[in-house]
């Protein structure tokens, strides 16, 4: 990859995908995967978006690792940083994040100069960019509409992290420029109410729930169990 950075973040997210494909936890990230794939039967999947109820829940992981298993399968596949806030591909991917997705909504960069190319076969990434002071108009600009169109042309899979729902206003803006949404919650640490004030102001915005990934669910799966309803 081009654009190394010289600081990294102290605990970036595991690309245990990467790393470890045969390990337990990477098969349930193919299983989730697969069910992305059969889970509309009258429209492709195609855009995925990734969300949380609150911070630390384990969505940037899931992001991560949910696009390098769709690279794995041979389909050209995007990760994009859509947390403005606090972003992390930067720092998981080893890469700078001087230019980025911001980047190219102010018009500063071309789309093509923003692609970053990972060292996993078919996976590219765009990292955040600088933090903008004002990232809901930002996403909800004609610029990401248009980019988002772009890169629909361009790859078979976009995977987008984002910030928690209930934090700011942006996952509800993204969320329904997407085919369908991964609401991720933590076992022993999601409140119900929080899961499922998260799951309503997700249906409210218009956006589709296709899955619910539980983390830290059981031991023998190495803490990590998706499943889908």
């Amino acid at each position: 990859m081009s654009r190394k950075t010289k600081r990294r973040q102290k605990n970036p997210v595991s690309l245990i995908a990467h790393t470890n494909p045969i390990a337990p936890i990477t098969e349930q990230y193919r299983l989730i995967r697969n069910n992305i794939h059969y889970s509309s039967v009258d429209k492709i999947i195609k855009t995925v978006f990734v969300t949380s109820a609150d911070p630390a829940e384990g969505k940037s992981t899931t992001a991560a690792n949910l696009a390098i298993v769709m690279a794995q399968k041979g389909k050209k596949t995007i990760l994009v940083d859509a947390d403005l806030r606090k972003p992390t591909v930067h720092y998981s991917f080893t890469v700078s994040n001087m230019e980025g997705l911001t980047s190219v909504l102010a018009k500063e960069i071309s789309l093509e100069d923003t692609v970053l190319r990972t060292n996993v076969p078919n996976l590219d990434i765009i990292t955040s960019g600088p933090i903008p002071p004002n990232p809901a108009e930002l996403l909800d600009s004609k610029a990401m509409e248009l980019l988002m169109g772009e890169l629909k042309e361009m790859y078979e899979y976009i995977v987008i992290d984002s910030p928690p729902i209930l934090a700011v206003t942006d996952p509800q803006i993204m969320a329904t420029k997407c085919d369908g949404v991964v609401l991720v919650v933590a076992s022993g640490k999601t409140q119900k109410d929080r899961a499922v004030k998260a799951k309503e102001l997700l249906e409210r915005s218009g956006a589709k729930i296709i899955g619910v990934v539980v983390n830290g669910v059981e031991e023998k799966l190495e803490g990590y169990y998706g499943h889908y309803r």
